[in-house]
């Protein structure tokens, strides 16, 4: 399963912002025939109320044996059952056309994804017990189009998220410090996560920290209904991060045009405004740091049967209306997107530093 693990997390989600390359090259027709189901979507029933006791509705937490989650690199060591509880959702990880959510049984999905927490959710492996739900999630294709489809997709993604979020609030208890995360389609859904589950009730007190990753935030239109501030201080606790990670020359165009022609979660035109930037070698708000201060990059070995993390090799710097850059592209491997688009690699660029990130912000008071 490890073999080859970075390219294949970089893969599935590269082909989301790929096929948005396409789209505005050769137009609609061409990325609905390849991409977007063409079926009705199917309604389907919320799962049942237990479905999310059961291990097998779990890509990973506390009791699954061969956890992915558990992944390190050569000189780091997991530390299951310390600290906090982490609940992370999944980037998308199914390909097809033939339906517009995936299946939970699909087995290429599903061991995609956990090719995912290993390059990903891993990251916060020291910090506590890593819990993530298979969820049925949506098709890429949902993000290509404008159909009603598409969002009666991801709404039934987020009701299997939100019934696996109250089976893990149960299972760690009343008390336990809480990191949430995810990335691309599950940083969107944990946007509406917050906003819905998390804003405004007694559960923002255990939050230490939320890391919404390769999803825009606008620090205008949707920071405040999320009820967390963005992260200004390395210690801070009870706060948001957010990033999207360019080379330089960046052109961060495709993002930007979709993001101003959405609304923003306070209903008003998101167009114009500033997005959360969070450095995660500062762990602050619009900061820039030298590469000296990377803790760790994941690198692919030769023969991609894993990655090492190596320090000291990308700097970042929050610029523009808040992508984060990183100088010189690294050579991580062949999935950088258009305009120098790092998406892929949200995570692996800053893999230590986002496992230092948590573990410092747990530590503080």
């Amino acid at each position: 399963m490890a073999r080859k693990f970075l390219y294949v997390v970089a893969f599935v989600t590269a082909l989301v912002i790929i096929a948005a390359f396409v789209f505005r090259i050769w137009g609609n027709e061409l990325i609905r025939w390849r991409f977007v189901p063409t079926g009705t979507f199917e309604p389907q029933a919320p799962l049942p109320g237990n479905s999310y006791d059961l291990a097998k509705m779990w890509l990973a937490r506390p009791d699954i044996k061969d956890n992915p989650a558990l992944w390190t690199p050569p000189g780091y060591k997991p530390k299951p059952g310390q600290g906090a509880a982490i609940f992370f959702i999944h980037p998308t990880s199914y390909l097809e056309r033939d339906h517009w959510n995936a299946a939970l049984d699909d087995k290429e999905a599903n061991e995609r994804a956990a090719l995912y927490l290993r390059g990903q959710a891993s990251a916060f492996n020291a910090a506590g017990d890593i819990w993530a739900p298979r969820y049925r999630q949506a098709t890429f294709g949902a993000f290509m189009t404008g159909k009603a489809e598409a969002q009666r997709a991801l709404d039934l993604a987020y009701g299997d998220v939100t019934q696996a979020f109250d089976v893990f609030l149960k299972a760690v208890g009343p008390d336990r410090p809480i990191i949430l995360a995810g990335h691309s389609q599950g940083a969107l859904h944990l946007t509406r996560l917050l906003r819905e589950r998390v804003a405004g009730t007694p559960l923002m007190k255990r939050v230490v920290a939320a890391y919404v990753v390769g999803w825009p935030v606008s620090r205008t239109a949707d920071l405040p209904a999320l009820g967390l501030p963005e992260c200004t201080a390395p210690d801070q606790r009870g706060c948001l991060l957010s990033w999207q990670s360019f080379a330089e020359p960046a052109d961060p165009t495709l993002i930007l045009d979709t993001f101003d022609a959405s609304t923003g979660l306070d209903g008003k035109p998101r167009r114009g405004t500033r997005m959360v930037c969070t450095n995660p070698l500062t762990g602050t708000a619009n900061a820039t740091a030298p590469a000296s201060a990377n803790h760790g990059t994941l690198f692919p070995a030769q023969d991609m049967s894993g990655a090492t993390a190596k320090p000291g090799e990308v700097p970042a710097r929050c610029a523009g209306r808040g992508f984060l850059l990183i100088g010189e592209a690294p050579q991580l491997g062949p999935y950088v997107l258009p305009g120098n688009n790092y998406h892929v690699y949200d995570y692996a660029l800053f893999w230590a530093d986002v496992r230092a990130d948590a573990a410092r912000r747990l530590a503080a008071k």
